[in-house]
């Protein structure tokens, strides 16, 4: 009976790291940036899946928090509701989206993001 030894794939995220990005992913929805912000910063320059997903979901709440601000401008001529429950409908669906995508440990990349964050 041989024993096979089986290298780990050394860019394959662990379950940890799909933990976490999913997690910063998630938040985003209830926290804006916040979470993405930290996890970020702690961890850009130790883990190079955690940094490129917490950058992306940064940027996305950079994104939608602009499109807040403008939608709030716009409330005085009554389209800003319409534009508030978009950005609110977008922010949830394509978190969940980036969520599940992260859970498998594959990258995501949000469609309607500014890459202002690089």
């Amino acid at each position: 009976m041989t024993q096979e030894i089986i290298v780990a794939d050394r860019s394959a995220p662990s379950n940890d790291d799909k933990n976490i990005a999913t997690i910063t992913h998630l938040s985003g929805i209830l926290f804006s940036f916040i979470p993405s912000l930290i996890v970020w910063l702690l961890k850009k320059d130790d883990n190079a899946y955690l940094s490129a997903q917490a950058k992306e979901a940064l940027n996305f709440q950079i994104t939608v928090l602009l499109a807040q601000f403008v939608a709030a401008v716009l409330l005085v001529i009554l389209v800003g509701f319409l534009l508030l429950a978009i950005v609110w409908v977008l922010n949830v669906v394509l978190c969940i989206i980036a969520a599940i995508s992260t859970s498998k440990g594959e990258t995501y990349r949000y469609p309607f993001a500014l890459r202002l964050i690089s």
